[in-house]
């Protein structure tokens, strides 16, 4: 079960959902909203649910512009200047756990531009959207250049495109998904917790 407060940005004030597990957490996960999207979007929901059960302490957050009740998009600045802020609260209400950064799509894009500032130990990004659709010269692979572990699990159908791997950055591509990963939600889920597990940041 969710709690559910506000936390005020300069950008008005963002909806933070709050869920811990059982026993004393692992680690604390923290993920956002695509543009036009909330924080009950199906691989939010079901990452939530598997990385909970797993130990972590997990939190949705609802950038200003959507608890305002605006669709559109603020521009990137605002989004990263909100986000950073609720952060900040978040590593003082739940101190001495590993940060994991993360979303889908613009969530995710948000996630890694600020993840180094925030003090993320890694970044996981649902629908990373590379490029607009159609416009694969305008790529944002830079974005994902964070120097942090970065999980990036897209749809092989997805008109936004598919990063490729390197060095700090594993991409798990799932077969017959497109951007809104509603195929298989729990698949995915599963991807981010293995991953997690991986890294150090659940139980073994």
């Amino acid at each position: 079960m969710s709690v559910t407060d506000e936390i005020l940005t300069p950008r008005g004030p963002a909806r933070v959902d709050t869920d811990v597990p059982a026993g004393a957490p692992v680690a604390l996960l923290v993920l956002g909203h695509g543009a036009g999207g909330g924080v009950d979007a199906p691989d939010l929901l079901a990452l939530r649910d598997a990385a909970v059960a797993a130990g972590l302490v997990v939190v949705r957050v609802t950038q200003p512009y959507r608890v305002a009740g605006r669709r559109a998009p603020a521009p990137a600045g605002h989004l990263d200047e909100a986000w950073s802020v609720v952060l900040g609260v978040l590593r003082d209400r739940h101190t001495g756990l590993p940060l994991v950064v993360g979303g889908r799509s613009s969530g995710a894009r948000v996630a890694c531009r600020t993840a180094t500032t925030v003090g993320a130990a890694g970044v996981v990004a649902l629908a990373f959207p590379l490029h607009p659709p159609g416009r694969p010269e305008r790529s944002r692979a830079a974005e994902l250049g964070t120097g942090l572990p970065t999980l990036v699990v897209n749809g092989d159908r997805d008109p936004f495109g598919v990063p490729e791997s390197g060095p700090d950055v594993r991409v798990v591509t799932r077969p017959g998904e497109r951007h809104d990963l509603r195929g298989d939600p729990s698949g995915t889920a599963a991807v981010v917790r293995d991953w997690l597990r991986d890294r150090g940041w659940t139980p073994a």
